[in-house]
């Protein structure tokens, strides 16, 4: 008789437990691993979960992955991503990590001051330079693999994965792609590969250009570069990412030991004056503490799991308007907190709603006929056209009949209402309404460029 298949594993959802864990969404989706934001239900913090898919578990890629799980718990560096643990959950391989604010790739879609690029370089280089003295190749060092925390710190992430992604390269044959040196892509990787990625991102992060194939010098931002830096760092950046790597670094020490020779005077002369950067860091500290008392108070309330692309401050998705620099927020451009979106404003929507709930646009559903619950439903319709559909906080409109919600939202704990549309607003961290963009000053607020319905 022949024995019943198992069945693969069905695929994660929000809120389903594994183990210890409670999943809350999934943050980054690759080709060897699915990565998860989670909360550890035993030590009471959120973490990240990365989990191959189960197509990948073959016995082979299993001894790949475990052996890269004992080799990064070798590392132990302030710039390098630990493991916090990894273990089979209901036929998963699971590794557990610290969960960052943000990938160095999602910080390059706004500005970054040469002070704080040269710092980010200086630790990513420092996390290159610990690997390489214990004769690990990173093999896959990107911006999506270097997460940032609180207080400007940087942490280097997926050590010897890439050992995966290599035999795939060596049996397609595939050429340079995005941070990859040009004999990793020959499926000749070295210590100086990772040398060459790193001159990658640096030159990214101060001219706001990634140079590609065929590499040729000077590449695209060098006058944007010259305007930042000194000649030296310049020099680093350009032996860096020689096409021949015996003319490199010959490793992240040799690299590092450069780089702290040239940092002190690595911003070009005469580019900001001292005092000025004194002033502007001083502010920008300033800001960061803000925004962290106000994300520990109220973003489990106000849901502000995203960022203002203008300013980088916490909004949530039901926002109209940045409230720090009354930036309008039409569309909603990041991840969702539902399963669907809404085609007009891009926010998120449940599959049984029949209408946007933030921003009246034409009917959208129900995309399926069955009824969900949420315990993010607080309040019932009163508009009488519907059988008082459940509304979530700062709605505008009645999600089962579009009638506009009469409820005046406050926000839990603050007793403060905006002069205009009388929400609730937080005016000692805000500069305009979220709902209605109306300055809390009783003027425009600063930035602002046009209204928000």
């Amino acid at each position: 008789m022949q024995p019943v298949p198992r069945r693969p594993p069905r695929p994660l959802k929000a809120r389903q437990r594994l183990g210890k864990y409670r999943i809350d969404r999934r943050i980054a989706q690759g080709g060897f691993a699915d990565v998860y934001q989670a909360f550890d239900t035993v030590e009471g913090i959120a973490v990240a979960l990365k989990i191959p898919p189960p197509h990948l578990m073959t016995e082979e890629t299993l001894a790949d992955f475990k052996r890269e799980v004992r080799l990064t718990a070798r590392l132990d560096h302030p710039n390098i991503l630990p493991i916090k643990n990894a273990e089979f959950i209901d036929e998963r391989f699971v590794v557990a990590y610290p969960l960052g604010d943000s990938t160095l790739s999602d910080r390059l879609t706004r500005r970054i001051s040469a002070a704080r690029a040269l710092d980010y370089g200086r630790q990513l280089i420092s996390a290159l330079a610990h690997s390489h003295g214990r004769r690990i190749i990173h093999c896959d060092v990107k911006p999506d693999n270097v997460i940032l925390f609180q207080h400007g710190q940087l942490k280097l992430t997926d050590f010897g994965i890439a050992k995966i992604a290599l035999k795939t390269m060596r049996a397609s044959g595939s050429g340079t792609v995005g941070y990859i040196a040009p004999e990793q892509a020959m499926g000749r990787p070295s210590f100086r590969s990772d040398v060459f990625s790193a001159g990658l991102i640096l030159y990214r992060m101060l001219s706001g250009s990634l140079p590609e194939w065929p590499f040729e010098w000077p590449p695209p931002g060098m006058a944007r570069l010259q305007r930042k830096v000194h000649p030296d760092l310049i020099a680093l950046i350009k032996k860096s990412l020689r096409l021949d790597p015996r003319r490199r670094f010959e490793d992240g020490k040799q690299m590092l030991d450069a780089y702290e020779r040239v940092q002190g005077r690595a911003l070009a002369p005469g580019s900001t004056p001292a005092k000025a950067v004194l002033v502007r860091n001083t502010i920008s500290d300033w800001r960061d503490i803000q925004r962290r008392e106000f994300q520990s108070r109220y973003k489990k309330t106000l849901e502000t799991r995203h960022e203002c692309a203008r300013c980088g401050s916490p909004v949530s998705e039901s926002m109209l308007t940045c409230p720090w620099c009354a930036r309008p927020r039409k569309n909603h451009r990041q991840d969702v907190a539902f399963p669907a979106r809404c085609p007009r404003c891009r926010r998120g929507v449940k599959l049984d709603w029949s209408y946007c709930a933030w921003c009246h646009g034409a009917a959208i559903g129900p995309l399926e006929h069955r009824s969900y619950s949420d315990k993010r439903y607080v309040a019932r319709c009163s508009g009488g056209r519907c059988d008082g559909g459940g509304l979530m906080p700062f709605m505008r409109y009645c999600p089962w009949c579009k009638q506009k919600v009469q409820r005046k939202w406050l926000i839990k704990g603050s007793r403060d209402r905006c002069p205009r549309c009388t929400w609730g607003v937080l005016p000692e961290y805000w500069a305009a309404c979220p709902w209605c963009a109306r300055s809390l000053g009783g003027r425009p607020a600063p930035g602002k460029t046009g209204g928000a319905r």
